[in-house]
């Protein structure tokens, strides 16, 4: 049994999917497929059942994914006090983002580098649930997000900034001359909101859902950049985190009246695992980075 097989094996347990899998590891399916089965040859066992082009875990699977992880985790965080004890700031850093993050991020993408030339960043961007998924997974060493998952017991929460959630509109829209609103306004507004699971939209239901509110949502994406685009062009509203807006020169934003609005950003990392000195660091510059916005 090698490391390279058990990275593989949790690779495809995770995508469910041995040409997705494959893709994400930069590998052959075949390759892929041939590790997987030297595996289940080795421990004479089935760990996968073919459903079509899906996989899924046998029971043997499942309880070999447990160890798996708990195992690269384990080689991960060997690695990483063997670097940190000869004093060696390189590497690769894994940073998971949400995208309400982008703006915050992208200046410290362009300093980062120039200072420490020897890190190589890795930025993952996605929903705050899967981004924790894969930082509990040992894929991330950071996961930065304005969202608390209910699984703190796991994790370290570091606050960072707060930010405000606001209605964005094109600067054609009937509101667009509107500087702050109250909640009840945004009744009959026609909307188009990220889907459910994006953490400004369950931070969003919930305000709604206090206030017994209704909102007239037309349409629902996963894409942050194309409900954007789509609110510059049209009639449409939305409502994100002020952060996700920067940048967008055709679109005016609204404060909704209220401290509601006001979420804390966090900087997450797992709990009992060694840090990264480039962890560190780059946490150190993003909080000089964001001195002033607290």
């Amino acid at each position: 049994m090698e490391l390279r097989q058990l990275k593989y094996f949790v690779h495809a347990a995770e995508k469910g999917n041995f040409t997705a899998a494959a893709e994400e590891l930069y590998i052959t399916q075949s390759t892929l497929s041939q590790q997987i089965m030297q595996l289940e040859s080795e421990l004479n066992t089935h760990l996968f059942d073919r459903i079509g082009r899906r996989v899924r875990l046998t029971e043997s699977g499942q309880v070999l994914l447990e160890h798996a992880r708990f195992v690269l985790t384990e080689v991960d965080k060997t690695k990483q006090a063997i670097e940190d004890l000869q004093g060696l700031l390189t590497g690769e850093l894994r940073i998971g983002v949400t995208y309400a993050f982008t703006s915050l991020l992208q200046p410290l993408l362009i300093s980062f580098p120039r200072k420490y030339p020897g890190v190589r960043l890795r930025i993952v961007y996605g929903s705050p649930d899967e981004l924790v998924h894969k930082l509990l997974a040992a894929d991330l060493d950071m996961v930065l997000s304005f969202h608390t998952t209910g699984q703190e017991d796991q994790l370290e929460m570091k606050p960072l900034v707060n930010s405000r959630i606001v209605l964005a509109v094109g600067k054609h829209h009937p509101l667009a001359g509107k500087k702050t609103l109250p909640i009840e306004s945004l009744k009959g507004v026609d909307m188009i909101l990220a889907t459910r699971g994006y953490s400004s939209r369950d931070f969003l239901d919930e305000i709604l859902y206090k206030h017994n509110i209704t909102l007239s949502v037309r349409i629902e994406m996963n894409d942050v950049h194309s409900i954007l685009s789509l609110v510059e062009k049209g009639h449409w509203a939305t409502l994100l985190n002020e952060r996700a807006v920067t940048g967008w020169k055709n679109i005016r934003v609204i404060l909704v009246k209220g401290q509601e609005w006001i979420r804390r950003s966090y900087i997450i990392t797992q709990k009992g695992t060694h840090p990264k000195k480039s962890a560190a660091r780059f946490v150190e510059e993003l909080q000089k980075a964001t001195a002033g916005e607290k």
